[in-house]
């Protein structure tokens, strides 16, 4: 599984091609050679791109989903919206669609973040903004998301 780290700040030219930033796309370098899958956040005005590899898989699980009913429609439907097929040009750099451009508010100055096994794609003061947003209930979150977990000796705390 991938484990990408990092937060990197960079810049979209007129066409929306983003320059990825070495260590992010040394990172990378064992899926580079395939394309990846950007789309819309589904929880934040952002961007995700999954490598291949990771939105198969992500898609294997969706598949399961039982397309008679309604509701799981909906869902498959809205979170494939605008999904795209993204590749590393020559020179390292990503073409970001204008139409997710737009969605995520994206104009020049970005920040690409790593997200475990994905990188989110942010306007870059719409990120800080999240970030001060959730920084005053990020002790109270951690501890609801991984407080409950039992101690398995890995030393997480």
């Amino acid at each position: 599984m991938l484990n990408l780290v990092g937060t990197y700040e960079c810049k979209a030219d007129v066409k929306g091609r983003v320059m990825v930033p070495a260590p992010l796309k040394k990172q990378l370098a064992s899926v580079a050679p395939e394309s990846f899958v950007i789309k819309r956040a589904v929880f934040q005005p952002c961007l995700e791109i999954y490598p291949m590899k990771e939105w198969e898989a992500l898609m294997l699980k969706m598949s399961e989903l039982n397309r008679f009913s309604r509701k799981n429609n909906d869902f498959i439907r809205r979170f494939t919206a605008g999904v795209k097929t993204v590749e590393l040009d020559a020179t390292g750099r990503l073409l970001i669609p204008k139409d997710l451009l737009s969605f995520a508010g994206i104009s020049k100055e970005i920040v690409l973040s790593s997200a475990i096994n994905i990188v989110e794609v942010w306007d870059k003061d719409k990120y800080e903004q999240a970030i001060d947003d959730a920084a005053n209930d990020f002790a109270d979150l951690a501890e609801e998301v991984m407080g409950d977990k039992s101690n398995d000796g890995d030393g997480i705390s």
